[in-house]
């Protein structure tokens, strides 16, 4: 483990690292249920989803365990499978026979187009031509944006049709079972007890139990509110067949419709791009694996990583593979090698065969450490100079605000970077930008015109 992972020189130890990667994996399970859930709604079998699932997670962490050396997980990316479900399949394939097929084809298409961008360095360039004030900015936005979804996860936070956001009932098990898992975590962090993220998912999990046999946590299937205990049988040991969705493409569509497939595909690309290129740079911060200059090392081999994941999940059948930014938790209880990366992939092998047990965890529990971990994350905003460079000041605040008031980590660097190039070049220091940001800048500037039309 040394040899393979530098474990001394990163100041960690191989408990320390199976224990962050059974974090990261507990805080990203949820995938495995809520991916087959929506892309079955373009027709596809939500089994087939679940084992292409499964095993594009595991082969695109072990990349990133092995080559790249770093504490990153990646799955099937939240807000990417909804585009690929809904906006693709329902709305601008609607009345095409099997539309996912053509959906494949484009995720296909954008892990190619990314894997070229990557042996060009073209993304590494950009994640490292990136200030280090917006580097804080987009940490801190992203602890913003998982501590939101852990509030949504758990009830904490509702819709509202009056103020958009509203506070969940406190007579409701998931929301006070997630704010004692928050205090239990926060309280074993204060008194340095080892794998306290961990320990705080597996309390609130059997507290909801307890609830569950109580009769106070009531099961509802067709409300969406499952059972915590987990129910077994000989055919649950058995990962679901992936026949139907094994290298599915359809490509006879494109060639009398490239526009929309081009468009398709930019979409596609740039929410992964950005999403990627956000979490990367947030988890490396809190790791401390950002050098003195603000750069990662090896920053290529993390987006190759992405790239062939997302290659071999539309291969497998599942929608876009990226850089999960729930690998967060993992790296907050110590994970700095890609022995968390590794472990988190070899429980993506197991929750092939013991997927009920993985699947019974409750959405409330995992909130409880992302709440925590995104309290983690958003301190990273005291880093951050508000005062001097108005670009740099900006940049990064519209960076961290945007990304939770827009549900979008891609949106958050989007409004970050393309206003701190407006007003280097407003305030007369055009010399401070890197060729590559206006690159970056021109892509922005056509995906709001895109979004215009």
């Amino acid at each position: 483990m040394e040899k393979l992972f530098k474990l001394q020189e990163h100041n960690t130890t191989v408990k320390t690292e199976v224990m962050a990667g059974i974090t990261t994996f507990l805080t990203m399970a949820y995938i495995l249920a809520v991916n087959p859930t929506l892309l079955s709604a373009s027709g596809m079998d939500n089994g087939a989803v679940f084992t292409a699932t499964a095993l594009a997670s595991a082969i695109a962490t072990f990349i990133m365990a092995f080559w790249a050396n770093y504490p990153i997980a990646l799955s099937a990316g939240m807000g990417l499978n909804a585009y690929f479900a809904f906006t693709v399949c329902l709305s601008d394939l609607n009345g095409i026979e099997n539309p996912w097929k053509i959906a494949l084809a484009a995720v296909l298409v954008e892990g190619i187009i990314f894997i070229i961008l990557s042996i060009f360095k073209f993304r590494e360039t950009i994640v490292n031509s990136i200030p280090m004030n917006l580097k804080y900015g987009i940490t801190a936005g992203i602890g913003l944006f998982i501590a939101f979804l852990g509030l949504q996860g758990a009830g904490i936070t509702i819709n509202d049709d009056s103020t958009l956001v509203g506070l969940g009932s406190f007579s409701s098990p998931a929301v006070v079972l997630c704010i004692v898992g928050v205090l239990a975590i926060a309280i074993m962090n204060h008194y340095k007890i080892k794998g306290a993220i961990l320990w705080g998912i597996l309390l609130t999990w059997i507290l909801g139990i307890v609830a569950e046999l109580t009769g106070w946590y009531v099961v509802d299937v067709e409300a969406g509110v499952y059972s915590m205990i987990p129910s077994f049988s000989a055919s649950s040991f058995i990962p679901p067949s992936i026949s139907s969705t094994f290298f599915a493409f359809d490509f006879s569509w494109i060639g009398g419709h490239i526009s929309e497939f081009i468009i398709i595909v930019f979409s596609f690309l740039f929410v992964d791009m950005f999403d990627t290129i956000g979490t990367v740079i947030g988890i490396a911060d809190k790791a401390d694996l950002l050098d003195k200059d603000g750069k990662l090392p090896r920053v290529g081999r993390v987006l190759m990583a992405d790239a062939i994941g997302t290659c071999a999940g539309a291969c497998l059948g599942t929608s876009t593979i990226t850089s999960f930014v729930e690998s967060s938790s993992g790296v907050a209880e110590g994970g700095r090698t890609g022995l968390t990366a590794l472990t988190t992939g070899a429980l993506f092998i197991v929750a092939l065969f013991f997927s009920p047990i993985f699947l019974a965890i409750p959405s409330f529990a995992t909130a409880a450490a992302l709440i925590y971990v995104g309290f983690q994350m958003a301190s990273s905003i005291v880093k951050m100079h508000f005062d001097g460079d108005m670009a740099d000041a900006i940049g990064g605040y519209l960076a961290f605000m945007i990304m939770p008031l827009t549900y979008s980590i891609a949106n958050g660097i989007m409004f970050g970077m393309l206003s701190w190039v407006i007003l280097k070049l407003c305030t007369g220091k055009a010399k401070d930008i890197h060729p590559v940001m206006y690159v970056v800048a021109l892509l922005f500037a056509f995906r709001i015109f895109t979004l215009i039309i």
